[in-house]
């Protein structure tokens, strides 16, 4: 098994470089059989108002499926030994679902239902200064392959982020399904164009939702 590893504003030395082999390797051992390269990247952060400022974020592809997971503390070797742990875990998830280890209900399912929306905060930003990223520092390309909602969601929850990006299978169109902060389950955002009039919490048409997939419906 191949792992490549990224430093930023960091210098990756020989004892850093064994360190994340030995961790990462013992993270992953028991899963070879699912991808050959491990992508690790190693970041501190210049700005000193933020904290922790050491990084370390693993990235793994896996039959088509990204799995990622990234930890931060003040020291590096105690981010990477924390990312070892939460993608050793990420890992026996995928792998369970893989190999049809479910529940009668799966968290995925749990979460789909929980996608009902409460009444519209009006004020997101409250008394903080809307800012934009001054650049784009990193570019990344993923294969796209269409899914149902169910499926986006199982793969939000691997990657260790909050958000996922995917093509809909219903509707062949983008959508992003995110983690909704302050609130329980999921939402999702789909484009309105080709007539599609449903306001935001209601029932899109254009998802040609039914009543036992309300997931597929909610923003």
């Amino acid at each position: 098994m191949k792992i490549v590893i990224h430093g930023k504003n960091i210098e990756i030395t020989d004892a850093i470089r064994d360190y994340v082999n030995q961790k990462i390797d013992k993270a992953v051992g028991h899963f070879q059989n699912l991808t050959m390269e491990v992508d690790v990247h190693l970041g501190v952060a210049k700005n000193p108002r933020i904290n922790p400022n050491q990084t370390a974020e693993v990235t793994i592809f896996a039959n088509g499926t990204v799995i990622r997971a990234e930890e931060s503390s003040e020291d590096l070797y105690a981010s990477i030994d924390l990312v070892a742990d939460k993608i050793t875990r990420q890992l026996r998830k995928y792998k369970e679902k893989r190999f049809g280890k479910k529940k009668a209900t799966t968290p995925a399912e749990s979460n789909v239902a929980e996608l009902v929306e409460p009444p519209v905060v009006p004020d997101l930003i409250g008394d903080r200064t809307p800012e934009l990223p001054k650049e784009v520092v990193r570019t990344k390309y993923f294969a796209m392959p269409p899914m149902t909602v169910e499926e986006a969601l199982e793969q939000l929850q691997l990657i260790d982020h909050d958000f996922y990006v995917f093509c809909n299978a219903e509707t062949g169109e983008l959508n992003v399904i995110y983690q909704r902060k302050n609130h329980n389950g999921c939402g999702l955002i789909v484009p309105r164009n080709n007539g599609n009039t449903a306001k935001n919490g209601k029932t899109a048409s254009t998802n040609n939702a039914t009543a036992e997939k309300p997931a597929a419906s909610k923003t």
